[in-house]
């Protein structure tokens, strides 16, 4: 089978001895070393986890296909506690609009349906060493591209549609940051360490995009809990962030993003 017609429907169905012999045939292609194959459990089906190291570097396999993306408001209600905690950050003079609905639909993508190809994607992320707009040709001298920010949020979800990649809920006695003991410490279902730090910001090539945190921007402003767990929300690209990092305020503060390099097959 051509690594061209693997999906994410398709790896779904594979047992453990077929899934070893593509992520091997995976790591032959980009000239790596087929590091890690598991199988876990993953919206109530099983989904490998096939790990490839190159030059030094992890990376995961991210099959694609026609994949659904973004977050419907429309079938989803925020809990008793959620509505609550919103409420309290907008008596601060936080948030976008009344209710968290409003607020939601300001800084989440929507739901539509996009073909990707299969890719392998970068187990961490990296903190930029130069400008962002030099970032592509940095990543093409070492074969490497930016993600979209579809591929971003396949890479995130796996195929969830929930909020956050774990699930619609999260702790609201605490934030995120300083926190070991919350859902987004755990790597996610394709192995990524990915939307686990609100601090970090994850650029990708849609310079109107910015996913995985906000840099510490509800962290430092006191936003409140459930609007500091929100940067990491699978479908929320951070458009004030993005629009700061690539406007004139954000010159020169470049070491303060990051982002997660793709190596297409």
């Amino acid at each position: 089978m051509s690594l061209a017609d693997l999906t994410f429907d398709l790896w779904r169905t594979f047992d453990e001895v077929t899934a070893r012999r593509i992520a091997q045939k995976t790591a032959d292609h980009v000239g790596g070393r087929l590091s890690h194959v598991e199988a876990t459990e993953h919206l109530g089906a099983p989904l490998h986890r096939a790990l490839v190291k190159r030059d030094g570097q992890m990376f995961a396999l991210i099959p694609g296909g026609r994949v659904s993306l973004g977050f419907d408001l429309n079938t989803w209600q925020p809990t008793a506690q959620q509505a609550a905690d919103y409420a309290e950050s907008r008596e601060q003079g936080y948030g976008y609009g009344p209710d968290l609905r409003t607020h939601l639909t300001r800084i989440l993508s929507t739901p539509r349906s996009v073909h990707l190809d299969t890719v392998l994607m970068a187990v961490e992320d990296e903190t930029l060493a130069d400008p962002p707009a030099d970032i592509p040709a940095v990543l093409s001298a070492r074969g490497l591209r930016m993600p979209s920010p579809d591929e971003w949020e396949l890479a995130c979800g796996a195929g969830s549609n929930t909020l956050w990649r774990w699930g619609d809920d999260c702790p609201l006695d605490r934030i995120p940051y300083g926190d070991d003991t919350g859902p987004h410490n755990e790597l996610n279902a394709f192995g990524l360490h990915i939307a686990y730090d609100t601090y970090r910001a994850e650029l990708t090539s849609d310079v109107t995009a910015v996913h995985g945190g906000d840099a510490g921007e509800s962290v430092c402003g006191g936003y409140g809990h459930l609007l500091a767990w929100l940067p990491l929300a699978t479908a929320n690209r951070n458009p004030e962030t993005a629009e700061f990092v690539h406007g004139p305020d954000g010159e020169g503060l470049y070491d303060n993003y990051s982002t997660r390099p793709v190596l297409t097959l």
